[in-house]
């Protein structure tokens, strides 16, 4: 009786470290790339991919019948029960940095050529006049409704919605009782558990190189968790050149010009990807001591800046961030 026992214990020891197969599903979404890795029985594929469009059903400035598409046009102040989640998280990072992160930068973008409109260079007195139709405070929740103080305001979500997507992605997974995934969008990724080598999630976060084609990528360095999730902002890809100045993709609302700060990239790692997805932009846009400050005051995030002082790249971190960093081996 006594070796029955022993050997059913140990039948559910082994049962219980036997791992699930790791399944990899990728493609592309929202303008750039996915990339899904998930510990589970059951292939997800789909329903995954359906859980990322619902972000193209709602927040998308290119899907046409999205909501706010449709609410950008003034067709319907309507929207649903995601584009709420994603306005009430612009809204609490908004005051939090005191309009440097604002979704109604839309025709600002637009007009620098950044958004869903091609434009031309723009005069300084087109900004100024755009600036009226910018700000947050600008609009009001009523019910299901989203109403706006001027006809002519518009959102551009686009520096939020895709750590939303990455959140809906991870939020299902955890629905369905998966342990080990990681989540990458783009570059923005949240992540639990473990890879299949056994470790924890390894992420690299490339330095801010302007012409990746003509230097190759390198990586500033190589982080790990296991669990929360990392967004890295920079302006030295997307920008464009216009009489010599380079004129990068990250807006000022404040001051209606694209960002001329120290900061090269900003990473930040969060429980939620929306969160550092939102805050990496605003980082961007407050530069370096402005962006310590709201560091300082939020025990959620943890960041990693690279900026540029008297013509040189440094890296300034948080202690917790500094714990995330893989040591060379």
């Amino acid at each position: 009786m006594m070796r029955f026992f022993v050997f059913i214990e140990m039948i559910c020891l082994f049962s219980a470290c036997v791992r699930e197969q790791y399944r990899r599903i990728e493609g592309k979404i929202y303008g750039t790339y996915y990339r899904i890795t998930y510990e589970a029985k059951e292939d997800f594929s789909e329903k995954l991919k359906a859980e990322m469009e619902k972000v193209n059903a709602s927040l998308s400035m290119f899907n046409p019948r999205s909501v706010v598409a449709r609410w950008n046009r003034g067709e319907s102040e309507e929207v649903d029960s995601l584009f709420m989640r994603m306005f009430q998280a612009a809204e609490k990072i908004n005051r939090e940095t005191k309009g440097a992160f604002d979704i109604t930068v839309a025709p600002l973008a637009n007009a620098w050529g950044f958004g869903y409109k091609q434009n031309r260079f723009p005069l300084p007195e087109e900004i100024d006049s755009l600036l009226q139709y910018i700000g947050m405070e600008k609009l009001k929740i009523a019910g299901c409704h989203l109403l706006k103080e001027k006809k002519e305001m518009e959102i551009d979500a686009s520096s939020i919605a895709k750590g939303l997507g990455v959140d809906l992605v991870a939020e299902f997974l955890e629905g369905h009782k998966v342990r080990n995934y990681m989540v990458d969008i783009g570059g923005e990724i949240r992540a639990k558990g473990e890879s299949d080598k056994e470790r924890p999630w390894r992420i690299g976060i490339d330095k801010p190189i302007g012409d990746v084609a003509a230097s190759g990528r390198e990586l500033q360095m190589i982080i790990q968790f296991t669990g929360g999730a990392i967004a890295t902002s920079g302006n030295y890809r997307n920008y464009y050149i216009h009489e010599g100045k380079k004129y990068a993709h990250t807006i000022n609302p404040r001051t209606g010009y694209p960002v001329q700060r120290d900061i090269l990239s900003s990473s930040v790692y969060a429980p939620t990807c929306m969160e550092a997805d939102a805050y990496a932009t605003a980082f961007m846009v407050l530069g370096l001591e402005e962006s310590k400050k709201i560091v300082e005051n939020n025990a959620e995030i943890e960041v990693c800046f690279v900026y540029e002082q008297e013509g040189e790249n440094k890296v300034w971190m948080t202690e917790k961030f500094k714990d995330l960093v893989v040591k060379e081996e």
